[in-house]
Parts: C-alpha cells; structure tokens; sequence
C-alpha cells in the first residue's frame, strides 16, 4: 500500500519556474516507475514527464528542455523541475508511482494533484 503526497504547485509568471515533489510512504520496494501527469480544464489527461526505476527518462515534447524529472532517495520522492514555464503548462498536475507485483502485475497509485498556474 502506497501512499503520495504531492507539493510546490501555485501561481507563476510565464519564464519563471516550479519544483513539484510527490513524497511516499509505504511498501515501495518495487518500484517500477514515477510519473507526473498533468490535465487542463476541458482537456484529458497527458503524461509530462516519467522515470523509470533504471534511471530511464521520457517526456512530452512540449517541455523537453524544460522539465527535468528526477528522484530524491533521501526523501523517497519523485520532483519536477519545471522552468521556463508557459501559460499552456497550467494544469492540475498528478503524481504517479507504478508498482510492479508478482505476475508482471502492475499497481497504480496516485497523488491528489497540485494546481499549477502560469499568468501574467
């Protein structure tokens, strides 16, 4: 059982920058992944950046160059450096944290989100 916690999102100027954390707790031992998904009003959710337990990393081309996703172990957490932010990265953003169990079964669990507003 997993359990997240999500930080850092609020009101940015455009050009300026954010760093998102997603603390966890519990049994994470077999971590398969972290991932930060972000959704806007009227549109479906979309994958932002993910790392992989390997070190491997993938991001939305939108923010390749900007977003830097990254995990802190002393914190067991997952952040995202975002800078130089638009006004088209405003977003609830999610954590996800990808569990692998017995069988190649996947489980999910997910943060509460943090709202992320880019503005002038």
């Amino acid at each position: 059982q997993v359990q997240l916690v999500e930080s850092g999102g609020g009101l940015v100027q455009p050009g300026g920058s954010l760093r998102l954390s997603c603390a966890a707790s519990g049994s994470i031992s077999s971590t398969y992944a972290m991932g930060w998904y972000r959704q806007a009003p009227g549109k479906q959710r979309e994958l932002a950046a993910i790392i992989f337990i390997d070190g491997n990393t993938n991001y939305l081309d939108s923010v390749k160059g900007r977003f830097t996703i990254s995990r802190d172990n002393a914190k067991n957490a997952v952040n995202l450096q975002m800078n130089s932010l638009k006004p088209e990265d405003t977003a609830i953003y999610y954590c996800k944290w990808t569990l692998l169990v017995r069988n190649g079964e996947r489980h999910e669990y997910w943060g509460q989100g943090t709202q992320v507003t880019v503005s002038s």
